[in-house]
């Protein structure tokens, strides 16, 4: 059996990805083919990133793949669906994985997928195609881990399949599947370095209430540090990128493994540049130290708001005070520090905005990037909301972005609330110490109180 791998992201088609120009590639459906591979499995990968959809009709028309694997997430979805239905069309049988589907499997098997694996992925997609080759698509109800429709139509949910334990035993992702070094290139023509990703870990224990789990659950598996070095030193000697994205949901959750790791890094005399995502309760100054000799530049916290109080509804377990204290330590050891932040949570109040304004201008993280909250399916804050949730649109035409919470305040309240946030930062950043450029700071100024008008004149408009 011929199996082909893909995923939904076209770069070229997105006008947002377009701007910001930072691509990766798509490291799950590496790691399948790498896996499949090493069991005999006939694979070959479709990357998408750098074609059109026209491409991905032209390659399906040529060669005609038996089956073909999609790996799918919110922002993929619109364009798995348009896949799908061409793939059902060109007589292909359609596997899908990823965090969309599994909370949404029913819908995805409606319009023409075959099966839906849900959670991890290689040893139930190997299981699924020897069992396909016997029994068809309709037959696979001893197949833990997936779903499927039988052959009266009936939807099956299997059991869940045991997560993988060792994480070692596990081939490196099939890299050389795809183009990479048009990653390499991409990164260094927008941004002046050349990057690449990799992940020491799966899964996050964490339970923030707006985060999905559809993939690993609240597991948390690390790779050996070893065996993560292992692949620091291929991709170095192969590849040669400038710096790398450690792509884990907590890097430094286990300092012990992080000493082992640096330990086993300056060993082998290896140092490159990297950022990475953590927690400011899993950081304190041995950590931040190793950090910035390892090469961190950069560290990302989800900081999410400067309200105590809507942190705790969103059980964060982690202070605004916290926050603070650790970007203050990670600048002073060289290491940038970006902050993600959330407008619009259940039960936020123009008060809690303001006081997440203030905490901006008391932290001056080196960047930060807002979003406004919305439900995604499997988690606590959907069923919070789920009675309220909004669409104008079908299932297939939308995605969870589309969705509207009914009862806060209106879209066009948090564009301005997000405008006067940016610059109201801003203008305190430019006037610390009585600096920066006059027309620079006029126009934060301006702006943060366009924002802020905005926000006046909105605030009674709801969803």
């Amino acid at each position: 059996m011929k199996l082909l791998l893909t995923h939904g992201y076209f770069l070229e088609e997105d006008k947002h990805e377009k701007r910001v120009m930072k691509p990766y590639p798509p490291l799950g459906i590496l790691y399948l083919s790498a896996y499949l591979k090493s069991r005999g499995v006939d694979v070959q990968v479709f990357d998408s990133t750098f074609q059109l959809m026209s491409d991905f009709r032209s390659y399906i028309n040529l060669h005609k793949p038996d089956t073909v694997g999609i790996y799918t997430n919110l922002m993929t979805k619109l364009r798995v669906i348009e896949m799908i239905r061409f793939l059902k069309q060109s007589g292909s049988k359609v596997i899908l994985g990823g965090p969309e589907p599994a909370y949404y499997a029913e819908e995805f098997l409606r319009i023409g997928a075959d099966v839906i694996v849900i959670g991890e992925g290689e040893h139930t997609l190997f299981h699924v195609l020897e069992e396909i080759s016997h029994k068809g698509v309709n037959l696979l109800h001893e197949v833990p881990g997936i779903a499927f429709s039988d052959e009266s139509g009936n939807l099956h949910q299997n059991n869940p399949r045991e997560l993988i334990k060792n994480l070692d035993t596990l081939p490196f992702p099939d890299r050389d599947a795809i183009p990479i070094q048009d990653y390499v290139s991409t990164w260094k023509r927008h941004h002046g370095m050349g990057s690449l990703s990799i992940i020491t870990a799966r899964g996050c224990p964490y339970t923030c209430t707006w985060c999905s789990h559809g993939v690993y659950g609240f597991t948390h598996r690390r790779r050996t540090p070893k065996n993560v070095v292992d692949e620091v030193e291929m991709i170095r000697s192969r590849y040669n990128p400038d710096m790398l994205w450690i792509a884990d949901d907590v890097f430094t959750i286990n300092h012990k493994w992080l000493f082992e790791y640096a330990n086993e890094m300056q060993r082998r005399n290896l140092k490159i540049p990297f950022e990475c995502i953590s927690r400011a309760d899993r950081l304190n100054e041995d950590v931040l130290r190793t950090m910035a000799d390892l090469g961190c530049f950069r560290i990302w916290f989800g900081s999410e708001s400067g309200s105590a109080r809507v942190l705790q509804a969103m059980s964060r377990d982690v202070t605004p005070e916290e926050i603070r204290a650790m970007t203050v330590m990670a600048q002073r050891y060289g290491i940038q520090v970006g902050l993600f932040v959330m407008l619009g949570y259940e039960g936020e109040t123009i008060a809690d905005i303001e006081e997440t304004i203030s905490h901006l201008k008391r932290t001056l993280p080196d960047v930060f990037l807002t979003t406004v909250a919305y439900p995604i399916k499997g988690t606590a804050y959907y069923d919070t909301v789920n009675a309220r949730v909004k669409t104008g649109l079908p299932w297939e035409n939308r995605t969870e972005r589309d969705l509207q919470v009914g009862g806060r305040f209106h879209e066009r309240f948090y564009w301005f609330a997000q405008r006067r946030m940016t610059n109201e930062v801003l203008y305190h950043k430019l006037s610390q110490n009585g600096g920066g450029d006059l027309l620079q700071k006029s126009s934060a100024f301006a702006k943060a109180q366009l924002g802020k008008i905005g926000m006046e004149l909105t605030k009674r408009w709801k969803s």
